[in-house]
């Protein structure tokens, strides 16, 4: 296993963290090739799939929500809602599972006003959203969309595994309830530079396109998924849980990259790395570390 980042306090290594980076035009960090699950970072190859099945969003910018990792802000939720209601449901159809705006800041402030956890409040509501609405397109069941076996589900397997350029190694189930499909690392930075590289008005470039015009859609108002995306012209990113996260740079390359102990915290010090090798210059999102309520420390990319 290869160290990519460590964690430093007071001028000592604390901490180390390795992990996988894989790049589409140079040799990458790690077993670039072994399967892994993407978790939410798949959710824009999975909205392509559903634009190839027959969705016709309501407008452009739910693409991006339906590829979201939303953080639960009230922008989030309302569109949701009006999505859902543009198809004649409500939030009572989601399987996804009762939670929490994933946000800090949101779900403090959804705690404070007493709210309770509801399925609409839950990060991947936004993909749920578009599933029963491609659903419905299609006169699909509605109350077993998350099975494997479900029309929809064989479409996405087969759009991810089309995009990614290899079979699916392995199926699970992720967090929300819907399946989760294993390819490499490789392969995923594979299928998000053929999203920012599609000709325009393809289903792959649709995604991108929504996804870079709201990217506080795809996670939070302040995340820095969005931070990225709003500072690099042209970058595509998407987070995903477990120390996940792949991008891509139109006409450059992109980079997939996978924190082997799933620890969030390497994650945006090792993709800035990664980014600047690629010759972008990304803003400083700098993860410290505190002691005595100061900075003392920090976590850095060292592959």
């Amino acid at each position: 296993m290869t160290v990519v980042a460590e964690v430093t306090r007071s001028g000592f290594v604390e901490s180390v963290h390795h992990g996988v980076v894989a790049f589409t035009d140079r040799p990458g960090v790690g077993e670039v090739d072994s399967p892994f699950f993407p978790r939410s970072s798949s959710k824009p190859l999975q909205t392509v799939g559903m634009l190839r099945s027959g969705l016709v969003p309501r407008e452009a910018a739910d693409l991006a929500l339906i590829s979201a990792s939303h953080d639960g802000e009230p922008f989030h939720l309302e569109r949701v809602a009006a999505m859902l209601a543009a198809t004649g449901l409500g939030p009572e159809a989601l399987r996804c599972p009762a939670d929490l705006p994933l946000g800090d800041a949101a779900r403090n402030a959804f705690l404070r006003g007493g709210g309770e956890a509801a399925p609409i409040l839950m990060n991947c509501s936004g993909k749920h959203a578009g599933m029963l609405a491609t659903c419905v397109a299609n006169g699909w069941d509605l109350e077993t969309y998350l099975d494997p076996k479900h029309p929809l589900q064989v479409a996405l397997t087969e759009a991810v595994s089309d995009l990614a350029g290899e079979p699916i190694a392995a199926a699970g189930v992720d967090g929300c309830g819907a399946p989760v499909l294993a390819v490499s690392p490789a392969a995923l930075a594979r299928a998000f530079l053929r999203l920012v590289d599609a000709a325009p008005g393809t289903p792959e470039r649709q995604v991108a396109d929504a996804m870079r015009a709201h990217p506080e859609l795809v996670a939070g108002t302040e995340s820095a998924d969005t931070v990225l995306m709003r500072a690099v012209p042209g970058l595509l990113v998407k987070r995903g849980a477990d120390g996940v996260v792949a991008a891509a740079v139109p006409g450059v390359a992109g980079v997939a990259l996978k924190i082997s102990d799933g620890a969030a915290r390497a994650r945006v010090p090792v993709l800035l790395e990664a980014l600047r090798r690629l010759g972008v210059t990304p803003p400083v999102l700098d993860e410290v570390v505190l002691g005595g309520g100061r900075v003392v420390g920090e976590v850095r990319a060292v592959f």
